[in-house]
């Protein structure tokens, strides 16, 4: 198999759609957003090289263009079965950048590119996400369930310092400002379907003293409590009593946070609440949709200090008496 290099599939942004690559373990069909993904190559054994001691599913280093990047097997961290699979199918790596961090994740082939409404994608149970799953939702596609992997949480498995450090956040020097009792004042939102990324983000802002915060775990349910407040500001409530700044990631079930943000920004009456994209997708063709959708900052999920920093900035905590 030659080498395939991902082709952008341009989409208008904030109509809710997605393209997720589609490949297998076994017979099992797994997607990611396209987003992510780089290319994809066709694995080299004499490109690896072990490194003693690593955790089971981390197969070493792969030397990518006088570079090396972490791989990972996927079929092995995700505990599928080895299977009868012919031995003249030749394995494939797909190489993804995200979090600005690239790795390579080995799986056993791709079928094809899929375009599909977030409408579509079916979030994973309350009850099966407590336990904080490597999956972050399933789509049905010509009778196949396809399971949408959480990248970013295998990788954090592996590698701590590319998970959130919630802790050092925390008693960062950009986390302790002057006017830290002013932030108490302010009306938040936070849409974000992983349950261990909404637990981080909440335990940040509320020992930063962000405590008046609502949470939701897709844009769709967060949006429709906007609308709540919508009729609450029609009424005669001032909106800046009820909602001040949103804090939205891009990748959700039912509605995306681009479409998010574009309905809040098109509309003359919501349209002043500052929208904040906190997302692993964020690079310079994701910052220029964000700014089509009229989102008012980004940041990319490791930057917790830098958030708060935003968030002060745009609630203009400083000018707070």
């Amino acid at each position: 198999m030659s080498k395939y290099q991902k082709q952008e599939i341009l989409l208008e942004t904030g109509t809710n759609e997605m393209e997720i690559i589609e490949f297998y373990l076994g017979t099992q069909s797994f997607g990611i957003n396209v987003h992510k993904l780089k290319e994809i190559i066709t694995f080299d054994q004499e490109s690896l090289t072990v490194v003693p001691g690593s955790a089971e599913g981390m197969m070493g280093t792969l030397l990518l263009r006088g570079s090396t990047i972490p791989l990972i097997d996927l079929k092995s961290h995700l505990a599928q079965k080895e299977d009868d699979l012919n031995d003249d199918v030749r394995r494939v790596v797909l190489v993804c950048e995200f979090n600005d961090r690239v790795n390579g994740f080995k799986v056993d082939g791709v079928n094809q590119i899929h375009r599909v409404s977030w409408e579509d994608i079916q979030p994973m149970a309350s009850f099966i996400d407590q336990y904080r799953p490597r999956f972050t939702g399933s789509v049905n596609i010509d009778n196949r369930e396809i399971l949408i992997v959480d990248l970013e949480h295998i990788v954090a498995e592996f590698d701590s310092e590319s998970n959130l450090d919630y802790e050092a956040d925390l008693h960062s020097d950009e986390m302790q400002e002057k006017l830290p009792h002013t932030r108490e004042k302010m009306k938040l939102m936070m849409a974000e379907d992983s349950a261990l990324i909404r637990t981080g983000i909440e335990k940040v802002l509320k020992g930063s003293n962000y405590t008046d915060l609502q949470v939701f775990v897709d844009g769709q349910q967060c949006y429709d409590h906007i609308l709540e407040i919508k009729q609450r500001v029609i009424n005669g409530e001032p909106l800046e009593s009820l909602l001040n700044l949103l804090i939205s990631d891009i990748e959700m079930p039912k509605m995306d946070g681009l479409t998010l943000c574009k309905k809040i920004k098109d509309d003359p009456i919501l349209k002043d609440i500052k929208v904040v994209m906190f997302s692993s997708l964020i690079n310079e063709q994701m910052v220029v949709k964000c700014d089509q959708v009229g989102a008012d900052g980004y940041a990319t999920k490791p930057q917790i200090p830098y958030l708060v920093e935003m968030m002060d900035k745009f609630l203009e905590i400083d000018k707070i008496a």
